[in-house]
């Protein structure tokens, strides 16, 4: 046995009380008809425990399966009845990006007149998406990473504790977690769908890095096995027993990030950072409505397109719910390639300004 794989198995021997924890979390939230039980009650778990000084391990290789088999299934939700709806999504993506210029700069704004952070901190800190690509690009920069990092990881758990009321505030969905047999909860694709559905995840993310996406582990899975489900190739899905591990995943890779955290070394960019969460989920309901004026589309959907990120975990909400998916991914997909294209462009731009 080669050391690299002696050393895999010992990091996923360290990562088994971690998702421990989260199915414990997921599985009381589940008893108790929490809404999304798997993904929350990890994350609030694991949440809590790391604040109170617990340090857990991060589940890194699993959550990079995790954005493969979340991509997969989000590909799965595009039906060739999309094709009709074109004009509807364009109307809907253009309000999506003005409302993310208006956050991004409400967001700036925020971190640099009130905060006081510098130029490149600010800009890093308020792009609303895109938590690791955006970690990725603030190294290679002036950019203070705690700030950067403990910002987008508050809006994220914000955004996923506000969701529920949010969600019962609008209406149009039901947030009840639907009851399944164990035979469905542990149903199997047939051999040959089976086969489509693990090629879809290895290929995608190879075209994805390839053709360098945004997140290429979730958005390039997302694309081959839409293309499969939209021709009609393939029309199966990933059992249920899969998807909730997934949102456990998901939930307990949020809730690490705040291991080591001091409340009160870290109190201002704390307030600042939730002061932040919520100005930018007040400006998303409000693009939400006008959306649904506009485009007729559901404002449960146009609110989970619009909240600014994370891709993975609110695309993992819209399908966990039932709530346009596909919109709802195509949406983020946009919104962070645009975002990343643009980002050194305006960086330069704003530093010319303020220097």
């Amino acid at each position: 046995m080669s050391a690299a794989l002696k050393g895999r198995i010992a990091d996923g021997g360290r990562l088994l009380p971690t998702l421990a924890v989260g199915v414990c979390g997921g599985g009381l939230a589940y008893a108790a008809g929490l809404p999304l039980p798997w993904l929350l009650g990890a994350l609030i778990v694991t949440t809590l425990l790391s604040l109170a000084g617990r340090a857990l391990p991060a589940p890194k290789a699993s959550r990079r399966l995790v954005l493969v088999v979340i991509g997969v299934l989000l590909g799965g939700a595009f039906t060739p009845e999309m094709a009709t709806d074109v004009g509807r999504w364009a109307a809907s993506m253009t309000i999506m990006l003005l409302g993310t210029a208006v956050m991004m700069a409400v967001s700036v704004w925020l971190l640099r007149r009130v905060g006081g952070h510098s130029m490149d901190t600010a800009i890093y800190a308020g792009m609303p998406g895109g938590v690791s690509t955006v970690t990725l690009m603030a190294a290679d920069s002036n950019a203070d990473l705690r700030v950067v990092g403990l910002t987008h990881a508050v809006r994220i758990l914000v955004l996923l504790l506000a969701i529920p009321p949010l969600l019962q505030l609008i209406g149009h969905v039901s947030l009840q977690t639907p009851t399944a047999t164990v035979a469905r909860w542990f149903a199997m694709p047939a051999p040959v769908d089976a086969a489509m559905l693990v090629g879809a995840g290895v290929f995608g993310a190879w075209l994805g890095r390839l053709v360098r996406l945004p997140n290429p582990l979730l958005f390039g899975p997302v694309l081959v096995s839409g293309a499969l489900h939209i021709t009609g190739v393939c029309e199966a899905t990933i059992p249920p027993f899969i998807v909730a591990l997934a949102q456990v995943v998901i939930g307990v890779s949020i809730g690490v990030r705040f291991a080591g955290t001091s409340l009160a070394s870290v109190g201002f960019t704390l307030v600042l950072a939730l002061l932040q969460a919520f100005l930018l989920i007040l400006l998303a309901v409000g693009a939400a409505w006008l959306a649904h004026a506009v485009t007729g589309y559901s404002p449960a959907a146009a609110l989970l397109a619009y909240m600014p990120g994370g891709a993975p975990e609110l695309s993992l909400v819209a399908l966990s719910l039932g709530i346009e998916p596909a919109f709802v991914t195509s949406h983020h997909l946009l919104r962070l390639t645009v975002l990343i294209l643009l980002m050194p462009v305006l960086l330069t731009k704003l530093r010319r300004r303020c220097a």
